[in-house]
C-alpha cells in the first residue's frame, strides 16, 4: 500500500531539513550532470510569460528563461500525446518509432484483444534515452504519465531503463485526477483517499510530493528525473481551495478555462520549489534543466485566451500551432543567461543530447542529433529536415529552414508556408515555388517507413463544416 498524505506546508519543511542533513559537502569535480526534464501536458506556445501569455502566469518558466536559454523554434514530437513520448524516448521521428498516434488505425482487432484497445507499446528491442543514462550510471525515475507500455507488457517504464517511476501508464487513465489506483514502483496500489468515489486526493500533488523526494533520496549521484506532469490535461480540473484558482477569477471564457489556467500555474509552483530544493541541497549547478510541453493545446483554451500564441492549428494539427512548443533550458555556469535562440529542433533530438550531457552511449540509428553546442554557445552540427506524421486525421508535415510543408494524404497537393514572413500559415505559397514543393516530395517519398498499425492515408477525409484551422 502506498501512503497517500496531504500536502502540507509542515511536511515540505520536513522534508527540506531531512534533504539538508544527507546533502554533500561539495559537488566540485562532478562530469555528469544531475539532468530533470518537465513537459506539461497540454500546455499551449502561448500559454507561458515569457512566450507573451497575457493571462497566464509562468514566473518560474520566467526565471529559467532569464537565468538559461529560450528557444522559439522547438517542437514537440507529435501533435498528440503517446507518439510524443515515443519520440522523446526512442529518439525516433514519428515516420520510424513504434508509436505514431495515440491509436492504431490498423489490426485494430488484434490489438484490442491483446491490450484491452487498438494500443501500441514499446517492445524489449526498443531502446530508451532512460536505458542509455541507466547504463551511464545514473538513477533513472518518472513521474507522471507514461503512455508507451500497460501493466503486463514489455513497454512499462521498470522495462525501459527507468529505476522507479510513478503516476499513470495509460493516458485515458490520466484523464483523471483523481484515481483509485496509481502505478508506483512497478505496480498498480491503492490511493485511500480517492476509494468509494471520494476526491481527497489529488494526484498532481502527489507528483509534486514525489518528485522532491526523489531529488533528495538521490542527491549523492548523478540522476535523471522525467516529469511528464499531468496538468493542465484531463478533466481541467483543480481543487477550488487552491490558492491559484482565485487567480483567474475573470479571466476569459468558462469556469474550464479558469481551472486549466491554475493548472499550469500550480505546476509552475512546483517548478519553483524543484528550484529551491536544488539550491537548498547545493546541487543546483549541477543540474540541467528542461521544461516544455508536449504538443499544442486545445481548442477552446486557443479561442479563450490565445493558448496557441497567435499560430494556426491545435492539438491533433501538424499546423504550428500544433507541434511547436515553448521551451526553457537552464543550466547555471554552463548555459549563457538571457540568450534567446531561433535553432529549429525537435524532441527526437532530446536523446542524443542527453547522452552528450552525461556521457552516455546512443544508438546508431537515432533521427536526431546532440543540441549540446547550441546550449553551450558553441558552433552547432548543421540542421537536416524535420519530418512528422500523425494519423487521426492522417498528415504529413515537414519544415526545412524557414520553410514549412503539410498534407493530409499521400496524394494530396502539399500545402507550404514561409514561417520567415508568415508564421501564422496564412498564404499557402506551393504554387509560387515549384522547386521546394518538388524537393519536399521528393523528401517525404522515403521520410517515413510502413507500419503495420499506422498505415498512410492517400486521400484526405472530406469533412463539412470544420476547417484544418479548428480541428484538435
Amino acid at each position: 500500500m502506498i501512503e497517500m498524505k496531504p500536502w502540507r506546508i509542515t511536511a515540505f519543511v520536513i522534508l527540506a531539513m531531512t534533504c539538508l542533513s544527507h546533502s554533500r559537502a561539495s559537488t566540485t569535480g562532478r562530469r555528469q550532470p544531475n539532468i530533470i526534464y518537465i513537459m506539461l501536458d497540454d500546455a499551449g506556445y502561448g500559454d507561458f510569460g515569457a512566450f507573451g501569455s497575457p493571462y497566464v502566469k509562468t514566473p518560474h518558466f520566467d526565471h529559467l528563461c532569464a537565468e538559461g536559454m529560450t528557444f522559439t523554434n522547438h517542437y514537440s514530437g507529435s501533435a498528440v500525446c503517446a507518439p510524443t513520448r515515443c519520440v522523446l524516448m526512442t529518439g525516433l521521428h514519428t515516420g520510424h518509432c513504434r508509436r505514431r498516434d495515440n491509436t492504431a488505425k490498423a489490426l485494430t482487432q488484434e490489438l484490442s484483444k491483446k491490450n484491452g484497445r487498438p494500443l501500441v507499446f514499446l517492445e524489449d528491442s526498443d531502446v530508451t534515452v532512460a536505458e542509455a543514462l541507466h547504463d551511464a550510471g545514473y538513477f533513472t525515475a518518472g513521474v507522471g504519465k507514461w503512455g508507451l507500455g500497460n501493466p503486463g507488457s514489455a513497454g512499462v517504464p521498470e522495462k525501459q531503463g527507468f529505476d522507479y517511476w510513478y503516476g499513470y501508464l495509460d493516458q485515458v487513465h490520466a484523464h483523471d485526477h483523481f484515481p483509485d489506483e496509481i502505478w508506483d514502483g512497478g505496480k498498480m496500489v491503492s490511493v485511500p483517499g480517492n476509494q468509494n468515489k471520494k476526491k481527497e486526493t489529488y494526484i498532481p500533488y502527489e507528483q509534486e510530493r514525489k518528485t522532491l523526494e526523489l531529488i533528495c533520496q538521490n542527491k549523492s549521484k548523478p540522476f535523471f528525473l522525467y516529469l511528464a506532469v499531468t496538468p493542465p490535461h484531463g478533466a481541467y480540473i483543480i481543487p477550488e481551495t487552491d490558492p491559484t484558482f482565485a487567480m483567474y477569477k475573470g479571466i476569459p471564457g468558462s469556469t474550464q478555462v479558469q481551472h486549466y489556467a491554475a493548472m499550469i500555474t500550480r505546476t509552475d509552483q512546483m517548478v519553483g520549489k524543484i528550484l529551491d530544493t536544488l539550491k537548498e541541497l547545493k546541487i543546483d549547478e549541477d543540474t540541467i534543466i528542461f521544461y516544455t510541453s508536449d504538443n499544442g493545446p486545445n481548442a477552446p483554451f486557443v479561442k479563450a485566451i490565445d493558448s496557441a500564441g497567435g499560430l494556426r492549428g491545435t492539438k491533433r494539427m501538424l499546423y504550428e500551432g500544433g507541434i511547436r512548443a515553448a521551451m526553457a533550458v537552464r543550466w547555471p555556469g554552463h548555459i549563457p543567461a538571457g540568450r534567446k535562440s531561433d535553432f529549429v529542433w525537435d524532441m527526437r533530438d532530446v536523446f542524443p543530447t542527453l547522452c552528450e550531457l552525461g556521457g552516455a552511449k546512443d544508438p546508431d540509428n537515432l533521427d536526431g542529433i546532440s543540441v549540446v553546442p547550441t546550449l553551450l554557445d558553441k558552433k552547432q552540427k548543421s540542421r537536416d529536415i524535420h519530418y512528422w506524421e500523425i494519423h487521426s486525421p492522417f498528415q504529413q508535415a515537414v519544415r526545412y529552414g524557414d520553410w514549412k510543408a503539410i498534407r493530409f494524404g499521400t496524394e494530396e497537393p502539399l500545402e507550404l508556408y514561409d514561417l520567415k514572413n508568415d508564421p501564422q500559415e496564412k498564404q499557402n505559397v506551393a504554387a509560387d515555388n515549384p522547386a521546394v514543393v518538388q524537393k519536399l516530395e521528393t523528401f517525404l517519398a522515403t521520410a517515413r517507413t510502413d507500419s503495420p498499425y499506422f498505415p498512410a492515408v492517400q486521400k484526405k477525409k472530406r469533412k463539412k463544416k470544420k476547417t484544418s484551422q479548428d480541428s484538435s
